[in-house]
């Protein structure tokens, strides 16, 4: 079962490691840390009333992913208990990027981080970038959290790129 709460303006999802997340050792496998974050970011939207895919809308609005991350420090093993806490980093124009921490007994075991781009989605046509509407903009202001981490992950991957 899943729970949710908030603490120090993020959101917080605990949670069970489940079988299938993990390999032949027991271990987590590190594409399961992605859906952690995801399904703590569907979470959190659930819990402000609103919904990553919404077809209300005209044109329909989705998130697609834009870049994502983690950094593994520890491992997670099967049914270990563990929470998920997510925050909003940074909001651009029409951009979310979030920094998620996965924690077991208050140790940190990874750092992940992800952007999204607010899109209109309509039929039969690419997804078209568009400005955040202002009533999603206010609801996730709560979780803003001011971290140097976003600002050194950002030119940790511009130093990263100019080396390829």
């Amino acid at each position: 079962m899943t729970e949710v709460a908030r603490t120090n303006n993020r959101f917080v999802m605990s949670r069970r490691v489940e079988f299938a997340d993990t390999d032949m050792a027991g271990i987590v496998h590190f594409t399961a840390y992605f859906r952690y974050m995801e399904t703590a970011e569907h979470e959190m939207f659930r819990s402000l009333g609103l919904s990553l895919i919404d077809t209300e809308t005209d044109p329909s609005l989705g998130w697609p992913r834009v870049s994502c991350g983690f950094d593994f420090l520890r491992s997670l093993r099967y049914r270990d208990s563990f929470e998920v806490y997510i925050g909003v980093a940074q909001m651009s124009r029409s951009s979310i990027t979030y920094e998620a921490d996965i924690v077991r007994d208050g140790q940190t075991l990874a750092r992940g981080h992800s952007t999204s781009a607010c899109c209109a989605m309509s039929s039969g046509q690419d997804l078209r970038p568009i400005p955040i509407p202002q009533e999603i903009r206010m609801k996730l202001e709560q979780y803003l959290v001011a971290t140097p981490r976003a600002k050194s992950n950002q030119s940790n991957r511009t130093k990263e790129d100019r080396s390829v």
